[in-house]
Protein backbone atom coordinates (compact mmCIF):
# COMPACT_ATOMS: atom_id res chain seq x y z
CA UNK A 1 0.00 0.00 0.00
CA UNK A 2 1.12 3.48 -1.27
CA UNK A 3 0.02 7.33 0.34
CA UNK A 4 0.64 10.06 -0.69
CA UNK A 5 2.83 12.06 1.39
CA UNK A 6 4.25 15.60 1.52
CA UNK A 7 5.98 18.10 3.49
CA UNK A 8 4.83 21.56 4.12
CA UNK A 9 5.82 24.75 6.08
CA UNK A 10 3.17 26.80 7.04
CA UNK A 11 2.99 30.26 8.24
CA UNK A 12 5.89 31.27 6.45
CA UNK A 13 6.45 32.23 2.58
CA UNK A 14 10.20 30.86 2.79
CA UNK A 15 11.44 27.07 2.60
CA UNK A 16 12.95 25.72 6.10
CA UNK A 17 11.02 28.31 7.94
CA UNK A 18 7.89 28.13 9.94
CA UNK A 19 6.29 25.26 10.92
CA UNK A 20 7.11 21.92 9.21
CA UNK A 21 3.93 19.14 8.73
CA UNK A 22 3.26 16.28 7.24
CA UNK A 23 0.31 15.69 5.31
CA UNK A 24 -1.14 12.17 4.32
CA UNK A 25 -3.59 11.77 1.94
CA UNK A 26 -5.99 8.70 2.29
CA UNK A 27 -8.53 7.52 0.00
CA UNK A 28 -9.97 4.88 2.88
CA UNK A 29 -9.76 4.97 6.60
CA UNK A 30 -6.97 3.08 8.30
CA UNK A 31 -6.29 2.46 11.64
CA UNK A 32 -5.66 5.11 14.38
CA UNK A 33 -2.48 3.02 15.58
CA UNK A 34 -1.11 2.87 11.94
CA UNK A 35 -1.63 7.42 11.46
CA UNK A 36 0.14 7.25 14.90
CA UNK A 37 3.26 5.11 14.02
CA UNK A 38 2.97 7.34 10.53
CA UNK A 39 3.46 10.57 12.65
CA UNK A 40 6.61 9.04 15.03
CA UNK A 41 7.90 7.90 11.41
CA UNK A 42 7.54 11.95 10.16
CA UNK A 43 8.67 12.79 14.10
CA UNK A 44 7.43 16.35 12.84
CA UNK A 45 5.34 18.28 15.45
CA UNK A 46 2.34 17.55 13.60
CA UNK A 47 1.44 14.94 10.70
CA UNK A 48 -2.15 15.60 9.40
CA UNK A 49 -4.52 12.74 7.96
CA UNK A 50 -6.86 13.84 5.36
CA UNK A 51 -9.46 11.92 3.48
CA UNK A 52 -12.52 13.50 1.52
CA UNK A 53 -16.07 12.48 2.32
CA UNK A 54 -19.12 12.69 0.36
CA UNK A 55 -18.25 9.63 -1.73
CA UNK A 56 -16.34 12.64 -4.42
CA UNK A 57 -13.32 12.42 -5.95
CA UNK A 58 -10.51 14.65 -4.86
CA UNK A 59 -11.26 17.57 -7.49
CA UNK A 60 -14.85 17.63 -6.87
CA UNK A 61 -15.02 17.18 -3.11
CA UNK A 62 -15.90 19.92 -0.43
CA UNK A 63 -15.67 18.36 2.77
CA UNK A 64 -13.00 16.36 4.53
CA UNK A 65 -11.99 13.93 7.21
CA UNK A 66 -8.90 15.36 9.19
CA UNK A 67 -6.91 13.89 12.02
CA UNK A 68 -3.80 15.53 13.55
CA UNK A 69 -1.44 13.17 15.63
CA UNK A 70 2.11 14.16 17.38
CA UNK A 71 4.66 11.95 17.30
CA UNK A 72 3.01 10.61 20.66
CA UNK A 73 -0.31 11.70 20.80
CA UNK A 74 -3.50 12.91 18.42
CA UNK A 75 -4.45 16.08 19.26
CA UNK A 76 -8.28 17.47 19.18
CA UNK A 77 -6.94 20.97 17.39
CA UNK A 78 -3.85 22.34 15.36
CA UNK A 79 -3.78 24.81 13.12
CA UNK A 80 -0.41 24.74 10.71
CA UNK A 81 -1.33 21.29 9.65
CA UNK A 82 -4.42 22.69 9.11
CA UNK A 83 -3.14 24.96 6.92
CA UNK A 84 -0.51 22.61 5.60
CA UNK A 85 -3.11 20.16 4.47
CA UNK A 86 -5.38 22.97 3.18
CA UNK A 87 -2.21 24.44 0.42
CA UNK A 88 -1.86 20.39 -0.24
CA UNK A 89 -5.48 20.39 -1.37
CA UNK A 90 -5.64 23.64 -3.48
CA UNK A 91 -2.31 23.41 -4.80
CA UNK A 92 -1.36 19.54 -5.46
CA UNK A 93 -4.76 17.63 -5.68
CA UNK A 94 -7.03 19.93 -7.97
CA UNK A 95 -9.36 21.11 -5.50
CA UNK A 96 -11.59 23.33 -7.17
CA UNK A 97 -14.10 24.39 -4.19
CA UNK A 98 -12.12 28.18 -3.21
CA UNK A 99 -13.83 26.95 0.88
CA UNK A 100 -13.44 23.71 1.83
CA UNK A 101 -14.63 22.16 5.30
CA UNK A 102 -12.98 20.06 7.40
CA UNK A 103 -14.78 17.56 10.03
CA UNK A 104 -12.32 17.05 13.16
CA UNK A 105 -12.65 16.74 16.66
CA UNK A 106 -13.06 20.26 17.45
CA UNK A 107 -16.16 20.63 15.00
CA UNK A 108 -16.53 21.58 11.32
CA UNK A 109 -13.71 24.03 10.49
CA UNK A 110 -12.84 26.22 7.52
CA UNK A 111 -10.16 26.86 5.59
CA UNK A 112 -10.29 29.15 2.20
CA UNK A 113 -7.68 29.99 -0.45
CA UNK A 114 -6.25 33.92 -0.54
CA UNK A 115 -6.23 36.12 -3.72
CA UNK A 116 -5.70 39.29 -2.81
CA UNK A 117 -3.85 41.17 0.06
CA UNK A 118 -1.06 40.46 2.29
CA UNK A 119 -1.29 37.04 2.21
CA UNK A 120 -2.10 36.15 -1.40
CA UNK A 121 -1.68 32.55 -2.25
CA UNK A 122 -2.37 31.84 1.21
CA UNK A 123 -4.88 30.14 3.02
CA UNK A 124 -7.80 31.66 5.59
CA UNK A 125 -8.95 28.92 8.34
CA UNK A 126 -12.14 29.88 10.56
CA UNK A 127 -11.68 28.42 14.21
CA UNK A 128 -13.39 28.56 17.29
CA UNK A 129 -11.81 31.38 19.94
CA UNK A 130 -11.11 30.34 23.44
CA UNK A 131 -10.85 33.04 25.38
CA UNK A 132 -8.62 32.35 28.42
CA UNK A 133 -9.94 32.85 32.03
CA UNK A 134 -7.71 33.90 35.10
CA UNK A 135 -5.74 31.69 36.64
CA UNK A 136 -2.84 31.53 39.73
CA UNK A 137 -0.17 30.15 37.73
CA UNK A 138 1.78 27.35 38.90
CA UNK A 139 5.25 28.46 40.88
CA UNK A 140 6.51 25.24 39.10
CA UNK A 141 6.05 26.14 35.67
CA UNK A 142 7.25 29.90 36.27
CA UNK A 143 10.35 27.95 38.02
CA UNK A 144 11.04 25.89 34.72
CA UNK A 145 10.74 28.79 32.63
CA UNK A 146 13.47 30.86 34.52
CA UNK A 147 13.64 34.68 35.61
CA UNK A 148 10.53 36.07 34.46
CA UNK A 149 8.31 39.38 35.14
CA UNK A 150 4.82 38.08 34.83
CA UNK A 151 2.13 39.95 34.26
CA UNK A 152 -1.32 37.88 34.13
CA UNK A 153 -1.71 34.08 33.45
CA UNK A 154 -4.96 32.69 32.37
CA UNK A 155 -6.25 29.05 30.99
CA UNK A 156 -8.09 28.49 27.60
CA UNK A 157 -11.25 26.25 28.70
CA UNK A 158 -11.29 24.79 25.14
CA UNK A 159 -7.82 24.28 24.59
CA UNK A 160 -6.36 23.70 28.12
CA UNK A 161 -3.86 25.63 26.97
CA UNK A 162 -1.81 28.25 30.08
CA UNK A 163 -1.52 31.42 28.14
CA UNK A 164 1.17 33.54 30.29
CA UNK A 165 1.78 37.50 29.47
CA UNK A 166 5.44 38.49 30.39
CA UNK A 167 6.83 42.31 30.70
CA UNK A 168 8.90 42.61 28.00
CA UNK A 169 9.31 40.71 24.84
CA UNK A 170 13.45 40.34 25.11
CA UNK A 171 12.67 37.98 27.85
CA UNK A 172 10.59 36.27 25.98
CA UNK A 173 12.69 35.79 23.14
CA UNK A 174 15.62 34.56 25.79
CA UNK A 175 13.67 31.77 27.64
CA UNK A 176 15.64 29.05 27.60
CA UNK A 177 13.46 26.56 29.83
CA UNK A 178 13.69 23.14 31.36
CA UNK A 179 11.81 20.86 29.29
CA UNK A 180 12.07 18.10 31.42
CA UNK A 181 10.79 19.81 34.82
CA UNK A 182 8.35 21.97 32.78
CA UNK A 183 6.46 19.20 31.20
CA UNK A 184 6.14 17.57 34.75
CA UNK A 185 4.49 20.48 35.93
CA UNK A 186 2.32 21.16 33.25
CA UNK A 187 1.10 17.38 33.70
CA UNK A 188 0.38 17.66 37.43
CA UNK A 189 -1.61 21.07 36.63
CA UNK A 190 -3.88 19.13 33.83
CA UNK A 191 -2.92 22.14 31.11
CA UNK A 192 -1.52 21.89 27.99
CA UNK A 193 1.80 24.52 27.25
CA UNK A 194 2.08 27.16 27.98
CA UNK A 195 1.70 29.81 25.83
CA UNK A 196 3.91 32.80 26.45
CA UNK A 197 2.90 36.38 24.99
CA UNK A 198 4.48 40.08 25.17
CA UNK A 199 3.80 42.96 23.67
CA UNK A 200 5.48 43.10 19.93
CA UNK A 201 7.28 45.89 18.16
CA UNK A 202 6.50 47.04 14.56
CA UNK A 203 5.20 45.83 12.53
CA UNK A 204 3.90 42.85 15.16
CA UNK A 205 0.79 43.60 17.37
CA UNK A 206 2.08 41.02 19.51
CA UNK A 207 4.74 38.06 19.84
CA UNK A 208 4.32 34.47 21.51
CA UNK A 209 6.11 31.32 21.95
CA UNK A 210 4.78 28.29 22.52
CA UNK A 211 6.18 24.99 24.84
CA UNK A 212 4.44 21.59 24.63
CA UNK A 213 6.78 19.10 25.88
CA UNK A 214 4.05 16.90 27.14
CA UNK A 215 2.69 16.20 23.58
CA UNK A 216 6.32 15.70 22.87
CA UNK A 217 7.14 19.17 21.82
CA UNK A 218 9.30 20.85 23.55
CA UNK A 219 8.82 24.20 21.53
CA UNK A 220 6.43 24.67 18.45
CA UNK A 221 8.00 26.50 15.94
CA UNK A 222 4.56 28.53 15.51
CA UNK A 223 1.28 27.58 16.90
CA UNK A 224 -2.32 28.03 14.81
CA UNK A 225 -4.12 26.52 18.07
CA UNK A 226 -2.68 29.13 20.16
CA UNK A 227 -3.83 31.49 18.66
CA UNK A 228 -7.63 31.05 19.21
CA UNK A 229 -6.72 31.50 22.94
CA UNK A 230 -4.29 34.76 22.19
CA UNK A 231 -6.68 36.87 20.15
CA UNK A 232 -9.20 37.39 22.59
CA UNK A 233 -6.88 38.14 25.22
CA UNK A 234 -4.98 40.84 23.00
CA UNK A 235 -8.50 42.00 22.10
CA UNK A 236 -9.50 42.28 25.49
CA UNK A 237 -6.40 44.04 26.24
CA UNK A 238 -6.05 46.35 23.48
CA UNK A 239 -9.52 46.87 22.01
CA UNK A 240 -8.35 45.79 18.53
CA UNK A 241 -9.85 42.59 16.28
CA UNK A 242 -7.10 42.66 14.12
CA UNK A 243 -3.30 41.76 14.53
CA UNK A 244 -0.55 40.69 13.18
CA UNK A 245 1.53 38.43 14.78
CA UNK A 246 4.62 36.91 15.29
CA UNK A 247 5.93 33.60 16.97
CA UNK A 248 9.47 33.77 18.00
CA UNK A 249 10.62 30.54 17.56
CA UNK A 250 14.06 29.48 16.42
CA UNK A 251 12.69 28.84 12.90
CA UNK A 252 10.01 31.83 12.96
CA UNK A 253 6.60 32.91 11.34
CA UNK A 254 3.86 35.44 11.22
CA UNK A 255 0.41 35.34 11.18
CA UNK A 256 -2.53 37.38 10.66
CA UNK A 257 -5.12 37.15 13.32
CA UNK A 258 -8.53 38.65 13.81
CA UNK A 259 -10.97 37.89 16.40
CA UNK A 260 -14.89 37.16 14.80
CA UNK A 261 -18.30 37.73 15.96
CA UNK A 262 -19.95 34.27 17.27
CA UNK A 263 -17.15 33.45 18.89
CA UNK A 264 -14.81 32.79 15.90
CA UNK A 265 -10.85 33.43 15.21
CA UNK A 266 -9.78 33.92 11.44
CA UNK A 267 -6.06 32.93 10.82
CA UNK A 268 -4.66 33.72 7.86
CA UNK A 269 -0.69 32.34 6.77
CA UNK A 270 1.07 31.08 3.68
CA UNK A 271 2.66 28.00 3.25
CA UNK A 272 5.49 26.28 1.20
CA UNK A 273 5.18 22.44 0.05
CA UNK A 274 8.89 21.09 0.09
CA UNK A 275 8.62 17.70 0.02
CA UNK A 276 6.69 15.30 -1.83
CA UNK A 277 6.64 11.23 -2.45
CA UNK A 278 5.10 8.00 -1.91
CA UNK A 279 4.60 6.31 1.40
CA UNK A 280 5.18 2.86 1.63
CA UNK A 281 2.96 0.56 4.36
Amino acid sequence: MELRLFQVDAFTRRPFQGNPAAVCLLDEEIPAAVMQAIAAEMNLSETAFVRPLDGVPWREARRFSLRWFTPVVEVRLCGHATLATAAVLFRECGVMAETVAFETLSGSLMAQRVTAGDAAGGVRLDFPADAPAAVEAPPEVIAALGEVELLWAGVGPKTRMLLLQLAEGAALRRLRPDFERLGAAMQAAGWDGPIVTAAGEPPYDFISRFFAPGLGINEDPVTGSAHTVLAPYWAGLTGKAAFRAYQASARGGELWVSLLPGARVELLGEAVIVLKGSLRL
